[in-house]
C-alpha cells in the first residue's frame, strides 16, 4: 500500500464525520504521492525543486503514473507547481481506482469525494492496514490528513519523526491548500456580490 492509497481509503471513511473539499484532498493526494516516490528512490528533492529519479518499482498504477509524470513539469520544477498540476481532478481519480477494486462501493452523492457507506470491502485488509496505520499514529499520513481537512491542523506532535523531505513537500500541501481556501473564498464574495446587484441590494 501507498500513503497516496492509504490517505484515500481514509478519506473514504473519516473520522468523526469530516466533510473534505474535493480540491483540498486532491492536493493532498498529490503531496503524498511525492512522499511515496521519494521513499522509492524515484524522486529527490533539491530544496523544493524535484528532481526525477528511476522507474518507482511499483505495482500501483497511479503511482507509476505519477512517476512518468514527473518529466511533464521540466527541470527544475517545484514541489507546489507540482501539486497544482498533479492534483487536478486527483481525489476522483483515486475513488474510480477503489471502486474499480471493490474496496468503495460507488460513489453517492455528497460533498467528499472518498466517502463511503459501511458496505463491506471487497479486500477489508487494505482497508484495515490504511487504518491500523492511522490508529498508529503515523506522522506523515497524519500531516496530510490534517492538510485535507480530515482532523484538525497545527499539532505539533505532527512533525515528529519527519525528515526534511517530507516537511517540506507538507509545507507545500498546507500553502497550496490554503491558497485554494482563499480562492474558494474570493468566489464565494464575487458570487454574492453579483446576486445582490441582481436583487437591486
Amino acid at each position: 500500500m501507498t500513503t497516496a492509497r492509504d490517505l484515500a481509503l481514509v478519506s473514504a471513511d473519516p473520522p468523526g464525520g469530516a466533510v473534505v473539499e474535493r480540491g483540498d484532498l486532491s492536493l493532498a493526494l498529490a503531496g503524498a504521492e511525492l512522499i511515496d516516490l521519494l521513499a522509492a528512490g524515484a524522486l529527490t528533492l533539491d530544496g523544493t525543486r524535484l528532481v526525477p529519479g528511476g522507474p518507482p518499482g511499483t505495482s500501483d498504477a497511479l503511482l507509476s503514473e505519477a512517476a512518468e509524470r514527473l518529466r511533464d513539469g521540466g527541470p527544475g520544477e517545484s514541489v507546489e507547481d507540482w501539486l497544482w498540476r498533479r492534483g487536478r481532478d486527483l481525489a476522483a481519480r483515486y475513488r474510480a481506482v477503489l471502486e474499480e477494486e471493490g474496496l468503495v462501493p460507488p460513489e453517492r452523492r455528497g460533498r467528499n469525494p472518498l466517502r463511503r457507506h459501511r458496505d463491506a470491502a471487497a479486500d477489508p485488509s487494505a482497508a484495515a492496514r490504511a487504518r491500523e496505520r492511522w490508529a498508529s499514529g503515523d506522522p506523515v499520513l497524519g500531516a496530510l490528513a490534517a492538510a485535507a481537512g480530515l482532523t484538525e491542523r497545527g499539532s505539533e506532535e505532527q512533525s515528529d519523526g519527519l525528515t526534511d523531505d517530507h516537511a517540506a513537500v507538507l509545507a507545500a500541501v498546507l500553502q497550496a491548500v490554503t491558497e485554494l481556501a482563499g480562492e474558494r473564498q474570493r468566489r464565494t464574495i464575487e458570487a454574492a456580490a453579483f446576486d445582490n446587484i441582481w436583487r437591486g441590494n
